[in-house]
Formats: C-alpha cells, structure tokens, sequence
C-alpha cells in the first residue's frame, strides 16, 4: 500500500508540472548543501541504475523516435552526474584524513574492490575508462549525430515532396499524410537535438579527468598541510577515494556514451535491435560456417590454445547448420507455392488480369514537359491539378478522380494530351520556359512573343518572356505561367464532361452522405422508388447543362414525389430543374431582380413544338431552313447580350426546352435556354429580344420593351 501510495503521488506531482523544477533545485542543493554519506551512496546508486535503464529503453525502442525524450533525459542525467562529483569531493576534501571509507561505502567499495586497493592501477583503468568514453564512444557519437542532423534537414523538402505526390496519387489519406509529415518535423528535431546533446556527454569526460586531478591534488595539499598526514598516507587516501568517486561517474557516463551511439546509428525498423542483429549478423549460414572453419584451422596449429578455439569453431558450425535448416523450412513453402503456380509462358490462358484498366481522367505530356510534373525539379502541375479537383468537386458536388499523369513519347516534345476515359478531348502545345499573355478583350498595346490561342477558352494569347510579365500586366493582359494553361484546361474540359465523370459508384456515395442526415428519404427512393440507374441519368443532365449537384437533399426529395408518376429521366429532370430554380438563376444571374431574356414568338413555339412530337411519332421534323434561320438569329442576340454585358438567356415553353437546349449546347455555349416555370417568383422578367415575332417562317431578333 505504501508503495501504491508512493508511486500515486509521484504521478501526482508530475501531472501538476512540478516534477522537473523539483528535479532542478535537487540537483542544486546536491551542489551547495554537504550531503552525509549514506545519501551519496542512494544516488550513485541511483545514478548507475538511471544509466542501465537508458540504454535498456535504447536497445528495446524499434526506432529513435520512439524514445524522443532522449537527449532531454541525456542532459538531465549528465547534469545530476556532475552535481554529484561536486558533491562528492567536498565530502572527499572535508573527510578523506580519515579513511577510505569517508565518502560512503560505493565509493569505498570502486577503489579498494574494482581496483584492488592499489591506487597506480586505479589510475590506470581510469584513464583506460576515460580514454574509450572520451576519444572513441563519445566523439564517434558526437560525429554520427552532427551528420545524421545534416543529413535529415538536408532530406526534408524531399520527404515533404514525396509525402505530397502520394497525396495527390490518392495513395496517402490526408490524416496519413500529416502524421508523415509530424514525424518528419520530430525526426529533424530528434536528431538537431542530438548533435547538441552529444556535446554535454563530451564535455562529461573533460570534466571527470579535471576533477581527478583536483581531488588527488587538493586532497594531497589537505591531508599533508592540515592534516599533518605522512605524504605516503595522504596519496593512498585521496588517490584511492578520488579514483572510487572518478569510477563511480564514469561507468554510468559510459553507458550513457553507448546509448547516445547506439540510438544515434539505428536505423528505423519493425525489429528490435537484438532481432536485427541475429537476422543480419548471423542469418547467412554461409557466414558461420567459413568463420568456423577458420578458428578450428587456426585450432589445430600447435601451440594454440586448442580447447578454446575447437570449441568456439563447433559452436559456429552448429549455428551454420541451424541458420541453414531454418532457411530450408522458410523456403519450402515458397518453392511449392512458386512450383505450383509455375506455368509456361506459351502455355498460360489469358485471364482478365491482363485486361488493363482504362482511367478515368488522363494527362499525358511531352517530355520537355516533364519537369513541370516532377516535384524533385521543382515543378508545380501536381499542385494546381489537385487545386482544380478539389475546386470542381466543391462546385459540382461530387468527388472529381485522381489525374493519372504519364509521359508520352508519341507527342511533340511541348505538347500534352488530357483524356477521358482513354480517348483524347483536348491537345495543345505550351513553353514551359514562357509565361502567357492572355488577352481578356481589351488591352492598351502589343506584346513581342509567339502568338498563340488559349487552349481552355481560344482567347488571343501571346508567349512571352517572364521578364516581360509586369509589362503585360500594365497593358491589361492576364499573365499565367505554363502550370496554370494546363491546369485551366484541364478545368474547363472537366467541367464541360462532368456528366461522363459521375457513375453508379459517385451516386451511391452520394446517397450514402445523404443518408447519414436523411436515412428515411433515401430509404424511400432508392430501390423502392427509382432504381440507382434512372437516379444517375437524372444527375448526368443536370451536370450536362452544367448544373451543380451539390443539393442533393432537394434532388432527392424531387425524386421521390415524382418518381411514382414517371420513371422518365427527361421528365423527372425537368422537375428537378424546377425545384433547383433559385439555385439556377442565382448561378445564371446572380442575385438582381430583373431576368433579361430572349423568347420565341409564340407561333414559332408552337410550330416548334409540332415538329419535335412529329419527331416523337416517326414523321417529318422541323425544316431546315427554319432550324438555320432561328439559329442565327440566336446567335446575334446572345452576341449583343454578352456585349452589353448580361448573359443571354433563352426563356421557351417546357415542352421544347430540352430539344433547344441541345442544339445550342454547343454552338452557341453563352446562351442558357430556361423553361417558364424555372424562373422564381421573385424574379422579375424583361424581354429584350423576340424571335420568330413578323413571320415564323423569317426568325428575325427583334427589340421588346416590355417588362
């Protein structure tokens, strides 16, 4: 119970903090108040015991970081250590006229016990001692930590790099990716840390030589002067209690030395240090079994000492012997297994392993552009690419594939490919040396460069110099380095092919997010109500026309209500746009309360509408003419709507609004076609163009002032 007691309040006391300055005005009161005898044996005692249990959690820890703690504690240890030789030879000083047993019964016990009472081979071990700590364990240490600290700061940006390349691979979770780059950051600080601790540890060994020197001379000048003792007397005492107390510390301080080069050598493993070095040392029967060979030749010479050097030779061989039928044991399996599966090229079946699969979103690039893809050289593509994904997934709502980025030796040595699904939507060729001069409409002057288009948006563009970068930015051009056009493009192709992005997997992810806030919504719609296919096509238009999917909430709950009506895609998408409406117009309009809008004359519609159930029915559909003629007048008023600055929108009946939509997608891409019931209640409409309003047959724009 006492020690139960003991041990709770020295958890007590370090919980509150108090336990290192307690620690600290310890080691100082050993300093300045004199310390009986029996208390300096506890603590040398302590002091030996202290170093045995650092170099056991050394030579257990599986990596040096699992002891960080170290080169604290190893201060610590070396500071009580000196206190102690302070404390020591005051007592050493003050009583040493009176014996060998002045200073306690350790110190007693290390000079006449260790060292056989003579005090010239107590010198002697000593300066052994001294000499192993000081010139070999201690200032190989100090070396390894000092360059191991290099090395590792050295190695950090290569690390981090690797770590982020990784991430953007989607081979690391953001959590892995952090505890990976924590442990770097402590790594550095372990090993920085070190290379200072080593320094206390050397100046350690200084430090006991000067004190064995004082003491035997003090004691010398002491014992003769004030204590009128015979020179003779006076040497043995102080000789014998000096290299007692010198012995007491040093030992202690050489194990510290030991673990300091021993945690500063090891090398991160799932092994322990004895594992590893059973494994490494003697796991090659090869190895033991020459060794052996050689001691028991070395055996038989004449003259040698035969029993020791046939026995250690018998004790090697015996070893080879069980290293080499524990391989065999390891190996059979393998063998067997390797055997069984072993089949002749020519003869093995196809299997669908070799069927590769095709990814979802490819960049592949020439390999002048490689350096723009590789972190080691510097290059920043892989940050822009996740910068784009994380982007678009945020907007579309869904999650964006990982970009698969390889070389291409087939492509001109400045030209990159961006595929989805494995065919190629977009090429263009750049100059990672230059910067591009996009001109946004309107600029104040020309630039000197190779003249070329934007790939994302075919604006004019101009490759300059980065030199040349302030220049155009004053003359109103937008400046974008290599990185960022690929970046652009690869952004504006997979916003234009969201719908091919999204599939069976991306739309349970979704439903399975949703359930967690609405279990019951999509109990109800999935499968009871719409399959998961029929759900997918309805995001797939959404996302065709550019609408976001983020709100699956009110998706879903559309669903739901209409899905027992229709299992139509095209109908129950409509009914979704419906119910994303504010959210359609605020992308489309913002947040103004007027809507400007184009619409068709209603004879046009009408017309329209016939000729797409005619379609419907199998009969003849819309003229062709007319189809032109609407076209181009579609096309002049969305250009003098964008002009003037508004976007241009297209307001129809229901019915031909998706037919509309479809044949302006792409030919006229500014041009937004809405349905009546998609425009909110709070909206306000201006009509500012009317096709079709003369003569159906001659679609002409024509200006409405109405409201």
């Amino acid at each position: 119970m006492a020690t139960e007691a003991a041990t709770l309040n020295l958890r007590d006391i370090g919980r509150s903090g108090l336990g290192a300055p307690l620690l600290l005005v310890m080691m100082l009161a050993m300093v300045i108040i004199p310390l009986p005898p029996i208390a300096l044996d506890m603590l040398f005692t302590f002091n030996i015991a202290l170093s045995l249990v650092i170099l056991m959690v050394v030579i257990y820890a599986l990596r040096p970081l699992d002891f960080g703690i170290f080169p604290t504690i190893l201060l610590v240890a070396t500071l009580m250590r000196l206190a102690l030789n302070v404390a020591s030879t005051r007592v050493v000083l003050l009583n040493g006229h009176t014996g060998t047993g002045a200073a306690g019964k350790v110190i007693e016990s290390f000079g006449d016990f260790v060292v056989g009472g003579n005090y010239a081979v107590g010198l002697v071990v000593f300066a052994i001692l001294v000499i192993i700590n000081f010139v070999v364990v201690t200032k190989g240490a100090g070396r390894v930590s000092e360059v191991s600290a290099r090395f590792t700061l050295d190695a950090m940006p290569g690390k981090q790099m690797a770590i982020d390349a990784d991430l953007n691979a989607g081979l690391l979770t953001q959590e892995e990716a952090r505890k990976r780059r924590d442990e770097i950051a402590q790594e550095a600080d372990f090993y920085g840390a070190m290379d200072g601790a080593s320094k206390f540890v050397r100046g350690d060994a200084i430090a006991g030589i000067l004190i064995l020197f004082i003491n035997i001379i003090g004691g010398l000048a002491i014992g003769t002067l004030q204590y009128d003792l015979p020179v003779a007397d006076a040497m043995r005492n102080y000789t014998l209690l000096t290299i007692g107390d010198g012995l007491v510390a040093q030992i202690p301080s050489l194990v510290l030395s030991s673990a300091t080069a021993i945690i500063v050598t090891r090398v991160s493993s799932e092994q322990k240090m004895s594992d590893q070095m059973l494994s490494q040392l003697f796991g090659n029967p090869m190895v033991l079994a020459v060794s052996g060979g050689i001691i028991g030749f070395m055996g038989l010479i004449p003259g040698m000492p035969n029993l020791a050097f046939l026995s250690l030779a018998a004790v090697a061989g015996t070893g080879a012997w069980y290293s080499w039928k524990r391989q065999q044991q390891e190996l059979l399996p393998a063998a067997e297994e390797a055997s069984a599966d072993e089949v002749a090229p020519e003869a093995r079946e196809l299997s669908w392993d070799d069927v590769g699969p095709v990814d979802i979103i490819g960049l592949e690039v020439g390999y002048r552009l490689i350096p723009l893809v590789d972190r080691n050289q510097g290059g920043q593509m892989m940050d822009r690419i996740k910068a784009v994904r994380k982007k678009l997934s945020q907007e579309l709502g869904f999650l964006i594939q990982p970009v698969h980025i390889r070389d291409n030796l087939e492509l001109a040595p400045t030209a990159y490919r961006i595929l989805l699904m494995g065919v190629p939507v977009g090429e263009a060729e750049i100059h990672p040396d230059r910067e591009l001069a996009i001109n946004p409409g309107r600029v104040f002057g020309t630039l000197e460069g190779i003249e070329t288009r934007d790939p994302a948006f075919g604006l004019e563009a101009v490759w300059i110099q980065p030199s040349q970068r302030d220049q155009a930015q004053t003359l109103g051009y937008t400046v974008v380095d290599a990185s960022t056009v690929v970046a652009t493009h690869l952004s504006e192709l997979l916003q234009g092919h969201a719908h091919e992005l999204i599939g069976h997997e991306e739309v349970q992810q979704l439903l399975d997010v949703l359930a967690k806030s609405a279990p019951k919504l999509v109990e109800d719609l999935v499968p009871n109500t719409l399959s998961i296919g029929v759900v997918l096509k309805v995001l797939q238009n959404l996302l065709e026309e550019r609408i976001p999917v983020r709100d699956m909430r009110t998706i879903a709950e559309t669903l739901a209500e209409y899905g027992p009506r229709s299992q139509d895609p095209g109908a129950l998408t409509a009914a979704v746009r419906v119910a994303l409406s504010r959210s359609i117009i605020q992308h489309i309009n913002g947040m103004g309360p007027e809507v400007q809008v184009i619409t068709l004359d209603p004879s046009l519609e009408q017309i329209l509408q016939s000729s797409i159930q005619a379609v419907s029915e199998g009969g003849a559909g819309i003229e062709p003419g007319l189809a032109e003629r609407m076209h181009a007048s579609l096309a002049d008023s969305a250009a003098r709507l964008e002009a003037s600055g508004q976007t241009p929108i297209l307001l129809v009946t229901p019915p031909i609004r998706p037919w509309l939509a479809k044949l302006v997608r792409h030919s006229i891409p500014g041009l937004h076609v809405l349905a009546y019931n998609e425009i909110p209640d709070n909206k306000q409409i201006k009509v500012v163009a009317n096709i079709g309003q003369e003569t159906p047959g001659i679609a002409a724009p024509q200006n409405a002032a109405a409201g």
